[in-house]
């Protein structure tokens, strides 16, 4: 068995001054931003303040949380962001059907008459779209786009009629979430270099769907203290 690429925790190395650890991730002014980081210190840092809101359900941070250790652990193995993108985008799914999922059954106890009706859960596609469609999301609500710049609502969900109108004309299909998820998933051999920002980008959308019930709890501690 070829050992030449194991992994040896031996070769760790806190210090890159001559050689940094570089990560696409945008920033104020530039989208396309590659970022240097010479100690790990300062990668580790970087990632904690990416965290999610504290009160956010365990059970999604938990999720949460293993995709920064893995996207951590890319400074002794670059390709585990692959693995830290996909565990952070079950995050958001399992948040989005939390959230949302009572919709989606609701809709079909008001369709009881529905073909094809289903107790299977939403998808990812699904839920995306009912972020932007029935809860109000836009490229101002998050604070990954305000301070970064650019859109991240085509990103995710591809109407019907575009979808319809690329088909026709023969174009590929629209990058979302969904189909990011879908590639990493099912072993697309051309996933390449990581998605810039998407730790944060998923981070703002799991806070933005939760954004009611923190701030409930907001108002029960303001009211406890008083």
């Amino acid at each position: 068995m070829d050992r030449s690429d194991s992994l040896n925790i031996s070769l760790f190395d806190a210090d890159r001054r001559d050689n940094a650890f570089l990560m696409p991730w945008p920033v104020p002014g530039n989208p396309g931003a590659i970022l240097p980081f010479c100690h790990f210190d300062e990668w580790q840092t970087f990632l904690e303040a990416r965290r999610l809101h504290p009160a956010i359900p365990e059970i999604v941070e938990s999720k949460f949380r293993r995709a920064q250790k893995l996207y951590l652990l890319a400074w002794i193995d670059f390709g585990l962001v692959k693995a830290g993108e996909l565990v952070a985008l079950t995050a958001l799914e399992l948040a989005l059907k939390d959230r949302y999922g009572g919709f989606f059954t609701q809709q079909d106890m008001r369709n009881p008459n529905k073909q094809n009706h289903s107790d299977r859960a939403p998808s990812l596609a699904q839920l995306l779209e009912h972020m932007v469609e029935k809860d109000g999301l836009t490229d101002e609500s998050l604070a990954f786009t305000k301070l970064c710049g650019g859109s991240v609502v085509s990103l995710l969900y591809e109407s019907k009629a575009a979808r319809n109108l690329a088909r026709k004309n023969g174009m590929p299909k629209a990058i979302t979430l969904a189909g990011i998820r879908n590639s990493l998933a099912h072993g697309d051999p051309f996933d390449g270099l990581p998605w810039s920002g998407l730790l944060e980008l998923i981070r703002d959308l799991i806070e933005y769907a939760y954004r009611s019930y923190l701030l409930e709890l907001e108002h029960a501690q303001r009211a406890d203290g008083n």
